[in-house]
């Protein structure tokens, strides 16, 4: 721990602009993104599910959430119970993160993180697990999973120690929620008749707007983790719009090739896998960096997803292909590319791959095996799946008595 550095107005006032623009990605980009690619019956059980998650992931952070992940490091395992309910987190920059913002901002910040991170999972399950059994699989993982993982990277945890290089959450974010997402998939199984009946989304110029929401809030997402208004946070937006324009031409031209025809969902899906691929080295990566990471990101995480039909599991909305292959390549290729603030592979630091890939492992054992224990304790105590009449006829009534659309 150093001395406290002073406020930086500046800096402040980025960060609450820069978590307003994380807000902006789950309500109401994620939201619309999700809410768009189901059918019809379920769309309003599908946003319900991801405004929910943000509430109950606010009050679960400030209580113990925010302590577990970012507290006084107990090992290097996880953080401490000295701030929990936000005890101790007064309006001073705090000390262990050489922030020059209010504590409580900072906090704020991170909350953004741990509530899509969430919700991004609930694209894997979608239009087929119960209202309560998302409420207390939520509480759960972001307690067991997400708040261990926060620390191990970000929170002065062993990985964070071991020089891993996650800008914004390659690991914390798109690893832990693809690969739960995977697990998701393939303990409740396909949804009633899927690869018989059609399925395809009910609005896409919904998710599309939703796709422009998430561009936009993404700004903040990663060029929001310089934790100030610096040269590193313009590093970070421009490889950030540039990794994401170019995911959507690489996706496109990938389909296009592919099937024959470039789709709108396909352009969306690309700016996003972009997004996501960009994230863990957003300020460590130059402009042609970025682009080329976003190009590789369009045309693999496509594969993925062609590669999920054939191998026949049910991830609805894409979250293994596009958030779990998205971090993977981008936490590697920022052990190859970095070159801003740290060194990869290319720029004189092979080292720095073996570290990027220890991250890489670990990020998806832990949120691999963590899942599923915690889905069996899920389903013990109040089921995961609704039943068959319940599904058949859609989440929005069955789970909500509402219908979206008369």
């Amino acid at each position: 721990m150093t001395d406290a550095l002073p406020i930086d107005t500046g800096d402040t006032a980025w960060l609450l602009m820069s978590s307003a623009l994380v807000l902006a990605m789950i309500v109401p980009g994620l939201a619309l993104f999700y809410g768009g690619l189901v059918r019809s019956k379920n769309v309003l059980g599908t946003i319900m599910q991801t405004v929910v998650i943000l509430c109950m992931m606010t009050l679960t952070w400030i209580l113990w959430g925010y302590t577990l992940a970012f507290g006084p490091d107990h090992g290097g395992i996880i953080g401490g119970l000295e701030w929990v309910a936000l005890n101790g987190v007064g309006l001073a920059p705090s000390p262990d993160y050489a922030s020059t913002v209010p504590h409580q901002v900072f906090m704020f910040f991170q909350l953004m993180f741990a509530a899509i991170t969430v919700a991004l999972i609930t694209g894997s399950f979608a239009e087929r697990m119960k209202f309560k059994a998302l409420i207390l699989f939520a509480l759960l993982w972001s307690t067991f999973i997400y708040s261990p993982l926060a620390h191990w990277v970000w929170g002065g945890g062993w990985l964070g120690k071991l020089g891993a290089l996650d800008f914004a959450g390659g690991a914390v974010v798109h690893v832990s929620s693809g690969m739960a997402a995977l697990v998701c998939a393939l303990v409740l199984g396909v949804r009633k008749g899927y690869g018989v009946e059609p399925m395809p989304p009910h609005n896409l110029p919904m998710t599309l707007l939703g796709t422009g929401l998430l561009w936009f809030g993404w700004f903040g997402f990663n060029a929001g983790s310089a934790l100030g208004a610096n040269e590193i946070a313009g590093v970070a937006f421009l490889a950030t719009h540039t990794a994401a324009a170019a995911g959507g031409v690489s996706w496109m031209m990938a389909e296009w090739m592919y099937r024959g025809q470039p789709t709108v969902l396909g352009v969306a899906s690309g700016i996003i896998a972009g997004l996501a691929t960009i994230t863990p080295g957003a300020g460590y990566v130059g402009p042609v960096s970025a682009l080329l990471i976003g190009l590789i990101a369009g045309a693999l995480c496509y594969a993925a997803v062609v590669w999920k039909v054939r191998l026949g599991y049910d991830d609805s909305l894409d979250v293994v292909g596009i958030h779990g292959v998205g971090g993977i390549i981008g936490l590697l290729a920022t052990g190859v590319l970095a070159s801003i603030g740290a060194k990869g592979l290319l720029f004189g630091n092979p080292g720095q791959f073996g570290i990027q890939l220890l991250l890489v492992l670990t990020t998806a054992l832990f949120a691999l095996v963590g899942t599923y224990l915690i889905l069996k304790v899920v389903d013990l105590m109040v089921g995961l799946r609704v039943s068959p009449q319940d599904e058949e006829l859609g989440l929005d009534l069955s789970q909500h008595s509402e219908r979206a659309y008369s």
